[in-house]
């Protein structure tokens, strides 16, 4: 009799992209085979777009052009042939490729108060989600925003944009076959804020009035270009415009005031979109001081247990007329409360004081005295004892330079000897220039250590400084040395150091730190601005710029600090130099919502399950979809990197439980899981156990095992999946076992293996270094095995 014809390759399920050409086929061992197509049941005819061909021992289905309606189970039988598989097809968003270049390639600029409308058309099998994100929190209709869908185009819609709407936007589009996400950057420009207050008074006289203020914290988007200064004397409506000052300049200076005058000052920033609102001051009076100004703090001469004895000089502002004298006040040390030690003015510029207590701490301060009346009080004096003391201290020792640059000068010294120094409750330093013979105190109160830095000094100058060392009866004698003064520095323009160390992209775990450093150089020190999005940074971010290094710090990451950061450096010499990085703020996703299991073609069963809440702002999260055919079984991979909320399971046997469970992964790991809490079953119907002992009582009796089609080398890379496949025939059926480098896989959850009328399949999903090996399928029966190897590959991602 002649041989029965068998199935060397079954017909496999393939997933097709709509309008896309699809195939299905197969091989038999036999030319004579004839038979039927069926699709869900119904017989299949040659018809515009689809061809039912046969080349040799080939059997075709193939669709031109692949719709909706292809989609479903087809099934070929002739004579002892039978197979069967499903075309599912994919129909994902898909958005005009020339309409997503000019979205993502230039932003969208508008200007404040204009209404923006972005609409973007979509094709794809219905119903599309459609979702728009700003900073990956989605957009809600409020009284300015409105976000539109319908089943062709969706539409993000602002009545009247603000600074605030300035960032990356992300429009998300979903459905049952995938996810398209396309990003888009929205730039508002406006007028900038009002300059950055409070207005400072740095001078005022009978002449004029200097005042100073900040630059705005936002700039609108388009840099400052000057600054607006007007007056308005109190009393009038009129504002009058004194004058201009460039961006570079904050201070302003005007002589159009009279004596005795009060006036408000109000600044305003000009970029090209307008002119902010304005700055404005407090009242400020123009007038001279008639009255004296505030001597220097007197020196204590004495002191004793009776009396103590202080000497000034006279105030270096005398006022509207010459000084007639001086009145003293004296407190006790740590009390606020001033008395009078004279109600009549002296002319000396020393005096004798008793009626003290003996043993108590006071201080002392002058003030002068012309026909005007009574000036500004001095400083207090350094606190003195009203007790005898033996002598002043003596000189203090190893008086040096320990550091300069070329605007300070560091001195450092020790103790007078113990002899002289046992009592010393301070020191004091004075300065002078080398074309000038008068001394200066560089500070207003003793100091207490051995060291003090001299600020504010001219490069190249040549000066002299001095220490005295101080007790209750005074200063003692004074150690000097000179010092000159380095030069100065050249300009620098101003220039960020980025190197390797400094990212341009940031993934922050949330709740971990924030933490950039960007090394710069510049001469003199430029302004450090950093912005988020365009837009100045929240009070989250701590900004710390010291030694040609500027620091951004965010101690707890939230979804909220990503975005788009740029620092800008800019000192006098107007050159501003910028830099860009991307923080992306990412965690473990959190777990999928509830499962829903349903049967949409016979034996198979579609798992769907609400998103996690994570996909609203992680762009990498895919699903992982497991199963288990007992409550007590190991779980088996049957579906990865699925980037929608849907999968169908076509490997279901009937009179199965089926568990499912679904967990959602990104770079950092998986979330926790989403379980259904009832198996799934498929009933198995009863005339399967009539039909199918019959079916194979006949085939391939006592023949051993025989590889028609064998293994063959695989090469892929690593994390994509690995599908690896064999045929094989014989009767008994044999029992088919896998191994890897002499490892059986039976029991490797990691592996899924599965075996359909003789064909024989091992997947492995996400495959790294250690999948590589030698891989062999053994299959024995009671009248002998068979066996076949090939060898698996692994290629890295370069």
């Amino acid at each position: 009799s002649a041989p029965r014809c068998r199935l060397n390759k079954h017909l496999l399920d393939i997933r097709v992209l709509k309008g896309e050409p699809a195939e299905l086929s197969f091989t038999v061992s036999r030319h004579d085979v004839t038979g039927t197509w069926f699709k869900d049941g119904l017989k299949l005819t040659n018809t515009d777009g689809i061809s039912l061909e046969k080349e040799g021992l080939v059997h075709k289905l193939i669709i031109n052009k692949v719709e909706d309606i292809h989609a479903g189970k087809y099934r070929f039988e002739g004579g002892e042939i039978k197979t069967e598989a499903s075309i599912f097809v994919e129909d994902p968003p898909q958005v005009d490729k020339v309409l997503i270049k000019n979205l993502t390639s230039v932003p969208t600029v508008a200007k404040a108060g204009e209404k923006v409308q972005i609409k973007i058309p979509f094709e794809g099998r219905l119903p599309v989600r459609a979702m728009w994100l700003k900073d990956r929190i989605e957009l809600a209709d409020d009284t300015r925003i409105r976000v539109d869908k319908t089943d062709i185009f969706t539409m993000l819609s602002i009545s009247s944009c603000e600074r605030k709407d300035c960032g990356d936007y992300k429009v998300r589009l979903k459905n049952d076959s995938g996810v398209l996400e396309i990003n888009l950057k929205l730039l508002v420009i406006d007028k900038p804020q009002p300059p950055a207050g409070p207005i400072k008074i740095v001078e005022s006289t009978a002449n004029d009035i200097t005042i100073q203020w900040k630059p705005p914290k936002d700039d609108g988007g388009k840099p400052v270009q000057r600054y607006i200064i007007e007056s308005q004397q109190v009393g009038k409506n009129d504002w009058v415009t004194l004058g201009e000052t460039s961006k570079s300049f904050t201070t302003f200076t005007t002589n159009k005031v009279e004596q005795d005058m009060s006036y408000y000052f109000r600044v305003r920033a000009v970029n090209a979109e307008g002119t902010s609102d304005p700055l404005e001051s407090e009242e400020v009076k123009a007038v001279s001081k008639a009255s004296p100004g505030a001597p220097d703090p007197p020196e204590i001469v004495s002191a004793s247990r009776d009396t103590i004895t202080i000497s000034w000089r006279a105030p270096s502002k005398t006022g509207s007329s010459r000084i007639v004298g001086y009145i003293i006040q004296k407190r006790k040390k740590g009390t606020t409360t001033w008395l009078p030690v004279n109600s009549v003015p002296i002319a000396d510029k020393k005096l004798k004081m008793t009626n003290l207590k003996k043993g108590l701490q006071y201080e002392f301060r002058v003030a002068a005295v012309n026909a005007a009346g009574v000036g500004d009080a001095s400083e207090p004096s350094r606190p003195v004892f009203a007790r005898d003391t033996t002598k002043s201290p003596g000189k203090v020792q190893d008086l040096k330079v320990s550091s300069s640059d070329s605007t300070s000068v560091t001195l450092t010294w020790k103790r007078p000897e113990a002899k002289d120094g046992s009592d010393v409750t301070g020191y004091e330093v004075e300065i002078r220039s080398s074309n000038n013979l008068n001394w200066t105190k560089c500070n207003a109160l003793p100091i207490e250590v051995t060291t003090y830095t001299v600020k504010g000094l001219q490069a190249k100058e040549m000066y002299f400084l001095r220490v005295r060392a101080i007790n209750s009866c005074g200063p003692g004698e004074a150690t000097e040395l000179e010092a000159c003064i380095e030069d100065g520095p050249p300009a620098v323009s101003p220039r960020l150091l980025i190197d390797d160390t400094v990212k341009n992209f940031l993934v922050v775990k949330a709740g971990n730190t924030i933490r950039v450093n960007i090394p710069f150089e510049a001469s003199p020190d430029p302004v450090v601005t950093w912005l988020k999005d365009g837009l100045p940074l929240t009070n989250r971010a701590t900004i710390k710029t010291e030694d040609g290094t500027t620091q951004l710090l965010i101690g707890a990451a939230e979804y909220t600090d990503s975005g788009t950061y740029t620092i800008e450096l800019q000192n006098g010499l107007g050159k501003r130099e910028t830099f860009t990085f991307q923080v992306q703020v990412t965690d473990i996703p959190q777990s999928p919502g509830p499962i829903q299991l349903e049967e949409n073609v016979p034996n198979t069963v579609t798992v769907t399950w609400e998103p996690s809440a994570s996909e609203k702002w992680e762009n990498d999260l895919y699903y992982t979809v497991l199963k288990r055919e007992s409550q007590k079984g190991l779980w088996q991979v049957v579906g990865d990197l699925i980037y929608t909320n849907k999968f169908t399971f076509t490997k279901v046997i009937p009179g199965r439980d089926y568990y499912f469970r679904v967990v959602a992964k990104n770079n950092l790991g998986a979330s926790g899981p989403s379980d259904t809490a009832k198996p799934w079953t498929v009933k198995k119907p009863k005339a399967q156990f009539q039909v199918k002992p019959q079916k194979y009582r006949g085939v391939n009796q006592n023949l051993p095992p025989r590889f028609i089609v064998p293994l063959k080398p695989h090469v892929v890379t690593t994390g994509s999946e690995c599908h690896m496949s064999c045929a094989v025939g014989g009767y008994p059926l044999p029992k088919i076992t896998w191994y890897k480098d002499s490892r059986d896989l039976s029991n490797d959850p990691t592996y899924f293996c599965t075996n359909d009328f003789g064909v024989c399949s091992l997947v492995v999903l996400g495959v790294t270094k250690h999948d590589e090996g030698e891989y062999m399928v053994e299959a024995t029966n009671e009248l002998g095995r068979a066996f076949t190897k090939a060898f698996l590959t692994i290629k890295g991602n370069n």
